[in-house]
């Protein structure tokens, strides 16, 4: 069997099922491996986006103890094993999230519980990732508990209800151990280092019946973790939303109604503290039209991207990675590239591409917090010409929130933003404000790649903007608060939502919320600062662009060009002599402006005066519309090239963007006989840096 070396690209249609083979068989040996010693115990789940103010907390922890998570919901344990890294960093923070886990310490008990009432007015829209509430609904409640007879077998009970729908969110049977739990029944699921704009798998619409099979404890010193989940869309069934009213399955002339199954995955490595990198994949199949739904296609064709899949199904995929700065100030980097379809030029390349990128502050002048997040898409996504109500359930998208803030199968690219600050006020509770903006792209979007005459013309969506203010606070063993949710929908209609809250309390103190603050630092027990910085680059680059806009039009070439250049980065030791980081690139290219994030930035030192360094990453290139795709390169680094100026370095990097594609959507695209262009981009950069 063919296994990759680190040093080769992962793929994601034909030699992608090498890799996913590859990895499938490291988990079954590492499995098989792992039964040798004694199994520890399975996990039960926090709630996901029922009880956001707890949750903030547990994802301030979990980027103190260093835990560069991947997906959600948390389990249970992971958190527990987490704590006494992140009470060396913040211990008020820690008492409280230890209070929370209480709820899971006996063998049987009540673990979330919630009401709230609310008053609206204006438009009615859906909530971004809260299960399809919608902002004209004036109550919801929810509720978990679980009996454990055994450190093997967990029985959850859940309900999550508001105005016109009941649903059984938490409801599962448990069985397994840590590094092989086997979950049954309406368990969430989010595949993406995101917090608010998960692209494959988030909780945008209602909790579907599933079987997942994961680990919660990762395992041999890579730090393997595995996420199999399969699930019976709710299209036809029983459909509320805005999903097709006729046929919407299309294949080979048939048409068809039915719900498709979709099987989702998430395989991911930590091979260093701090840095996680993983891959992700859903496959929509079967429903009706003659199309194959058996376990023996799922077995044979899921790791085939290439094969049966994706001409009778439909596929996205993606790269993700979670980078912890553990410096004075920590923080958390991370960044979800995704596609709907393969590329040209090689089957790594994901076409119809996604980039989600955001920087998580779990505190900030001590009693802040701060997210800012940002996604943009291109056309086509959760649309698609078989499944035709595409990756869709009860007539909501399965993954961002954003692409549901349009007509329904309107494929139209967008971008969106989150900003959030949150407050731990001297008086008391947690404050916190919350800003989201999405900007749908200005043409028909459709299930179409190219621009033809006579199409439908682009409908006129205004801007989307959201804000929120929500204070919560501990009483008499509950947790009682408020929101006011204020905004504009993408058909200019306004919306307000005045709703209080209260919920299951953590127990938490006032004196616990005082712990620590008498401390001369934001946090206890920092790690050595020599072991991490952050860094910016300025200079020049060298450029040259290959435009190919497909036949009949020639491929063309630029002469050598020259532009300005801007980095930002932060690294961080993971041994002697080797640092890994993200950085930020900014570069004028052609008259148009390049970014780079660049997930992986590997450094070798050779002392303290050169370094070489090896990265990949993602190009968004700024054309009419934007083009992205996979770059990659190498660099020298001559450290502390002047030695009266420490922490000054000067660099050479060298890169590559490979076939930086976009759809021909607009009436001023060239009409060739294919529907999209690709540019190659080869270039080179003199920069000096400053580390700090």
């Amino acid at each position: 069997m063919y296994c990759r070396t680190l040093q080769e690209p992962l793929v994601i249609v034909s030699p992608w099922n090498k890799v996913l083979k590859c990895a499938a068989a490291a988990a079954c040996l590492a499995c098989t491996l792992s039964v040798t010693a004694r199994a520890g115990g399975l996990s039960a789940y926090l709630p996901l986006n029922l009880e956001p103010e707890m949750e903030r907390q547990i994802e301030r922890v979990l980027i103190l103890a260093d835990e560069p998570i991947l997906k959600r919901p948390y389990p249970v344990e992971l958190v527990r094993a987490a704590l006494p890294a992140a009470c060396k960093r913040d211990v008020a923070l820690c008492t409280r999230v230890q209070q929370i886990l209480e709820r899971y310490s006996s063998d049987h008990g009540i673990t979330h519980a919630s009401a709230t009432g609310a008053l609206n007015n204006g438009a009615h829209v859906v909530l971004p990732n809260e299960h399809g509430l919608t902002s004209n609904s004036d109550w919801e409640v929810s509720a978990q508990g679980y009996i454990q007879p055994s450190d093997y077998l967990l029985a959850s009970v859940g309900v999550l209800a508001y105005s016109g729908r009941t649903e059984f969110t938490g409801s599962m049977l448990s069985v397994g151990f840590n590094w092989a739990q086997l979950d049954v029944g309406y368990r969430d699921h989010w595949l993406s280092p995101m917090t608010d704009s998960s692209q494959l798998l988030s909780t945008e619409s209602p909790t579907l019946p599933s079987v997942t099979l994961s680990n919660w404890e990762p395992f041999t010193r890579l730090g393997i973790q595995y996420e199999f989940a399969l699930t019976r869309l709710s299209q036809v069934s029983t459909n509320t939303g805005n999903s097709l009213t006729g046929n919407n399955i299309l294949y080979n002339g048939v048409a068809s109604r039915g719900d498709p199954r979709v099987m989702s995955m998430q395989l991911s490595i930590e091979p260093f503290p701090g840095w996680s990198l993983g891959i992700n994949r859903n496959l929509e199949y079967g429903g009706g039209s003659g199309l194959p739904s058996s376990a023996s296609f799922l077995a044979r064709d899921f790791f085939k991207p290439s094969g049966l899949s994706q001409t009778q199904g439909n596929q996205q995929a993606s790269y993700i990675s979670r980078f912890i700065f553990p410096g004075k100030t920590p923080f958390a980097v991370y960044f979800q590239y995704a596609g709907e379809d393969n590329s040209n030029g090689g089957s790594y390349l994901l076409g119809n591409a996604a980039l989600s990128a955001g920087i998580d502050f779990p505190r900030l002048w001590k009693h802040f917090d701060a997210t800012y997040e940002v996604s943009e898409w291109q056309n086509i996504w959760y649309v698609h010409n078989i499944f035709l109500d595409g990756m869709t359930s009860d007539g909501l998208v399965l993954g961002n929130w954003g692409a549901d803030q349009r007509n329904f199968n309107d494929g139209v690219g967008a971008r969106s933003q989150m900003l959030r600050v949150g407050w731990e006020p001297p008086f008391g509770g947690y404050l916190e404000a919350r800003a989201r903006m999405l900007a749908n792209e200005g043409y028909y979007g459709g299930d179409i790649r190219q621009y033809t005459s006579g199409e439908p013309a682009a409908f006129p969506y205004s801007h989307f903007y959201e804000f929120s203010l929500t204070y919560s606070r501990p009483w008499n063993g509950l947790t009682v608060g408020a929101e006011a949710d204020a905004g504009r929908d993408v058909y200019a209609g306004s919306f307000t939502r005045l709703s209080a809250f209260v919920r299951l309390g953590d127990g938490h103190s006032r004196a616990a919320d005082d712990a620590g603050d008498d401390d001369d630092t934001p946090y206890g027990g920092a790690p050595d600062q020599r072991s991490s910085e952050v860094f910016v680059d300025a200079g020049v680059n060298v450029n040259q662009v290959r435009a190919d806009l497909g036949p009949p039009i020639p491929i063309t070439t630029t002469p050598v060009g020259f532009g300005a250049h801007f980095g930002l980065g932060a690294r961080r030791a993971v041994s002697e002599f080797n640092d890994l980081g993200v950085r930020l690139e900014l570069d004028d290219v052609a008259g148009h402006s390049l970014i780079g994030v660049r997930a992986l930035d590997y450094r070798h030192r050779f002392g303290d005066t050169f370094a070489l360094g090896l990265f990949a990453g993602v190009d968004r290139y700024n054309l009419a519309t934007p083009a992205y795709s996979m770059y990659a390169g190498v660099g020298l680094q001559w450290r502390n090239f002047m030695p009266w100026l420490p922490k000054w370095d000067l660099g050479f990097d060298f890169r590559y963007g490979q076939n930086i594609a976009r759809d021909h959507v607009l009436p001023t695209d060239p009409v060739t006989t294919r529907p999209d262009s690709f540019y190659k981009i080869s270039s080179g950069v003199l920069y000096i840096s400053r580390a700090f």
